[in-house]
């Protein structure tokens, strides 16, 4: 659970720090591959990379949502390896999951706040593998105000992304 807190407070600031060039650290871009970033940043002296991806379609009746993202990232030095993170744009129902569809696989996530994550490493490493070998994702979630949301995204590029945060990273 640490594990998963601290990396939802990084990302967090990783996709704040993205798209605000006003901050002194932000992440640096290794390139776009298809529907995903590959990025690095520095942490404690140490080089730690994640590519991130929007939804290609967002469905839900909701008047107003915050930015919405998937990340998988890397941690070398603390050896962190392909955390999926997932940014909702709003605050998850309290006690919900989410539901991820990739190809014929279902993965459950747990939720706190905005943010959602596999529960261990091992679901971490084969939901990334499913990404790996599937086209299309879709992310199901509940909002605090019992708003469902169906969001889609294209893993076109996500291998490419993925292997080049693994060379920037040093794996």
């Amino acid at each position: 659970m640490i594990r998963k807190l601290a990396t939802a407070t990084a990302a967090a600031i990783l996709v704040a720090g993205y798209f605000s060039s006003a901050l002194a650290a932000d992440p640096k871009a290794i390139g776009r591959y298809g529907a995903w970033q590959a990025l690095t940043f520095e942490e404690g002296g140490n080089t730690s990379c994640y590519v991130l991806s929007e939804p290609t379609q967002m469905e839900g009746k909701y008047s107003t949502r915050g930015k919405v993202y998937t990340l998988v990232t890397h941690r070398p030095k603390s050896q962190q390896l392909n955390v999926v993170t997932i940014i909702a744009g709003y605050t998850y129902k309290p006690e919900s999951e989410v539901v991820v569809e990739i190809g014929e696989e279902t993965f459950k996530l747990f939720t706190d706040k905005g943010t959602a994550w596999t529960p261990t490493s091992d679901s971490d490493q084969r939901m990334v593998e499913a990404m790996k070998n599937g086209s299309g994702m879709v992310i199901h979630g509940i909002s605090s105000r019992d708003t469902e949301t169906v969001d889609t995204y294209s893993l076109q590029g996500f291998t490419k992304a993925l292997s080049a945060i693994n060379e920037a990273c040093g794996l």
